[in-house]
């Protein structure tokens, strides 16, 4: 608790990013944990999460142990630092704490900047993997790339690109292109990179980089891959990599995780083709199939569904899949919405009503200082959408709400991994599903 409680502290303090050098000089002091491991790192605007899961699921069907980062948590920090593909138990986890705070107000009295939080978690995690070891390490980046702190990697064996959209402008720029060049910035010489090509402008700027770098690269989009049906919440694909047809199952509704299982299928065919690991198809068959990834178009009861979608490209990927469901059942949609005050909602609003039919709509309030303003919320939909539009002041007034009428239609939470994380917080305290 003394952990969790410091680390949630730490944005009232320590606001300024320290430089990629200061970060390299506190691995440094650390015994460059990073240089020894065998990494796979992985950026992008939505779906990192995803692959980085189903690669951590592959790998670990072919025997390897794996430590993976990844942001953000939904209800426990200790959620981001996942060990054979589960969150690090609690002692490791203060033990690494403990550690990497040591160190944090040595350097900062010879001068260095406070940890960011986001530092002090990645600290925290190649701490972790100093301790325990595994033969791979799967690292997500934050909201960037070029400047992210985990950048500061010297030699990974793998980058990935996912897909990429308008999210985080303030930080990364205004244009597709100007965030795919932030992107593409964890690319290294020679380094093989599997890129997500579903858009066009960010694939041009991302192969750019490769070319310059002199990196093998492998484009992987629809065309990439055959759909072959669905059965029992798992959709059938073949991919088809230049090693041969991979047929897979992923266990997801949604439609974008295809693309996603597909990049992540190059990935794991790479890391075999290259010698860095020995994956057999099977394993990469097992391995898929047996991933799951919280909060993602999660089912969380019988015909209610979370996903994290929290910009607009997720929730563009989120509603073609309402879409395909709707004319699949038959049914309406009743929707749960939160977002935070920094997004684009009204482009994420405005993509929810396109063509759906939505029968009710439930705000909630989260629990964060950045949930957005609900009367505000609740006069788009308003503008939008002819249904009954209801706003709460908490996530667990609008979810018993939300429960109790949702009638036969098909249910979805969404705009903000928050609301995700704390409508699993309700469930898990009731001994539901989470």
């Amino acid at each position: 608790m003394e952990a969790e409680e410091y680390l949630n502290r730490i944005p009232m303090w320590a606001s300024k990013k320290n430089s990629l050098e200061a970060i390299r000089d506190f691995l440094g002091e650390l015994g460059d944990p990073d240089d020894s491991m065998k990494l796979i790192h992985v950026a992008g605007t939505n779906g990192k999460g995803s692959v980085c899961a189903y690669l951590t699921s592959v790998l670990r069907a072919a025997g390897y142990r794996t430590g993976t980062f990844i942001s953000p948590h939904l209800v426990y920090t200790r959620e981001r630092f996942l060990i054979d593909g589960r969150p690090v138990e609690a002692p490791a986890f203060e033990k690494a704490f403990l550690r990497v705070k040591t160190l944090a107000d040595r350097m900062t009295a010879e001068g260095y900047e406070p940890p960011t939080y986001f530092e002090f978690l990645f600290y925290m995690f190649l701490v972790i993997c100093q301790e325990k070891a595994p033969d791979f390490v799967i690292l997500e980046t934050g909201m960037g790339g070029l400047l992210d702190t985990t950048n500061v990697i010297r030699n990974p064996l793998l980058t990935v690109i996912t897909s990429i959209s308008m999210d985080h402008m303030q930080y990364l720029g205004h244009t597709v292109e100007d965030i795919a060049a932030q992107k593409a910035g964890i690319l290294k010489r020679h380094v093989p990179v599997v890129c997500d090509c579903s858009c066009p402008q960010s694939t041009q700027v991302v192969r750019a980089a490769a070319e310059r770098l002199d990196c093998p690269w492998y484009p992987v989009g629809e065309k990439d891959y055959r759909f072959l049906g669905r059965s029992h919440g798992f959709a059938e694909i073949s991919v088809e990599t230049p090693w041969g047809a991979r047929p897979i199952r992923v266990f997801s509704e949604a439609d974008y995780q295809m693309n996603n299982g597909a990049v992540a299928v190059f990935g794991a065919e790479i890391l075999n083709q290259t010698g860095a690991a020995d994956i057999t198809p099977d394993q990469i068959r097992r391995g898929m199939e047996e991933s799951r990834w919280p909060g993602r178009m999660e089912e969380v009861l019988p015909g209610i569904y979370v996903d994290g979608a929290h910009n607009g490209g997720g929730m563009e990927a989120l509603t073609r899949t309402v879409r395909r469901m709707v004319l699949e059942s038959r049914r309406s949609v009743s929707l749960m919405f939160g977002v935070v005050s920094d997004k684009e909602y009204h482009r994420m609003i405005e993509e929810l009503c396109r063509d759906l039919p939505i029968s009710r709509v439930t705000i909630a309030h989260m629990a964060t200082e950045r949930s957005a303003d609900t009367g505000e919320l609740a006069e788009i939909f308003r503008r939008e959408i002819g249904c009954p539009v209801e706003v709460f002041d908490t996530v667990r007034e609008a979810w018993d709400h939300f429960l109790s009428c949702r009638g036969d239609g098909l249910a979805f939470c969404a705009g903000s991994l928050y609301l995700v994380g704390e409508i699993k917080e309700i469930l898990a305290a009731q001994g539901g599903r989470t």
